[in-house]
């Protein structure tokens, strides 16, 4: 056998003992956890409030604090990669990457149009938490 070859069977020994004691951990806890069926369990629980009809209540606020937190989350992911390259890195004299006056306006535009959307959230009433 070749080391090519064994370096993949290290592999898949290493995921079949990980799938084997995901198994023996899922079966442990099934064989040992207690068996009480209650009809009061089995009942949709929505943010606090008792399903009516059937169908769980929930606010709309809950959705625009996951709007407010996806757009911040986005924007954390968009400034991370631009503030590591901003600055040029030099390589045996020569100027390599850097964003330069264009970066920091792009940037400052972002910023600023989601510091709007969150002067918008704020002025509407929707940060509070009621």
């Amino acid at each position: 056998m070749t080391e090519f070859y064994r370096n993949y069977l290290a592999v898949a020994v290493l995921i079949g003992a990980a799938l084997l004691m995901v198994g023996a951990m899922l079966g442990a806890g099934r064989l040992i956890r207690p068996t009480r069926p209650q009809p009061e369990k089995y009942v949709t629980y929505e943010s606090g409030s008792d399903p009516v009809a059937g169908w769980g209540q929930s606010n709309v606020r809950y959705f625009i604090y996951a709007l407010l937190f996806l757009m911040f989350d986005v924007e954390a992911v968009f400034i991370f990669p631009w503030a590591v390259s901003l600055d040029p890195v030099v390589v045996n004299g020569t100027t390599v990457g850097g964003l330069g006056v264009f970066g920091v306006v792009e940037m400052t535009v972002f910023i600023l149009l989601l510091a709007l959307g969150l002067v918008y959230a704020w002025r509407k009433g929707v940060l509070r938490w009621a």
